[in-house]
């Protein structure tokens, strides 16, 4: 399915790495948790990271219940960038040097989830999406804690990806420049797990765990 761009979401420049398709945008969003969130908070634009996922055709994110900004994202305008960094882009001449990346920007009304149930829900998408398997090892979420966290989510009705990958693009006379010019490849290194110092003595990391990646 391939989403029609808004005046908001159509890429003006360098449209020709323009996407606008979801396979290309809901792959994107499920490779990369971190995104940004920004909207106007008392006159003012503000913009906050935090932790994505998307669930078909709506991405959400959480954060506390007493945050005045989240508050203030419910029911108004906010636009949800995510990018992954893939690498630099070593040209011939400074001005065509660039990256190589995929992003997806998303712009709409931000809805607040209040169904306790279909939070908890919400949060269990969250949480397997990253961790799968790790949801039924927890103890169950408290009445509190669900009270205490604030789900919002989008509709994914206005978005459009932008993204490029390849050699860099040199003028055809630089081409024969003894220069050096390719790409830095950038990719995420996941290290081994570290056991908190209260673990209960013999327990392993789960295969969630030693095998956890994104990107």
């Amino acid at each position: 399915m391939t989403v029609a761009p808004s005046d908001r979401t159509r890429v003006k420049r360098m449209n020709k790495r323009a996407h606008y398709d979801e396979a290309t945008i809901h792959p994107i969003l499920d490779a990369q948790p971190l995104c940004t969130v920004g909207y106007v908070f008392n006159g003012s634009p503000v913009v906050t990271p935090t932790l994505q996922w998307r669930e078909g055709n709506h991405i959400y994110w959480h954060g506390s219940s007493a945050s005045r900004m989240l508050e203030t994202a419910e029911d108004a305008d906010v636009c949800v960038n995510v990018t992954i960094f893939d690498g630099m882009v070593m040209a011939r001449s400074a001005y065509n040097h660039s990256c190589n990346y995929r992003s997806v920007m998303a712009f709409g009304k931000a809805f607040k989830v209040t169904d306790a149930g279909e939070k908890e829900a919400r949060l269990k998408a969250f949480t397997e999406a990253l961790f799968p398997g790790r949801w039924e090892m927890l103890r169950r979420m408290t009445a509190q804690e669900l009270k205490a966290t604030t789900v919002l989510g989008l509709e994914l009705n206005e978005v459009s990806a932008k993204v490029r990958n390849g050699p860099p693009g040199d003028d055809e006379e630089d081409y024969a420049l003894p220069i050096w010019a390719g790409i830095i490849p950038i990719g995420y290194r996941f290290g081994p797990p570290i056991d908190d110092p209260r673990l209960v003595p013999g327990l392993t990391p789960p295969a969630h765990v030693t095998d956890f990646k994104f990107g």
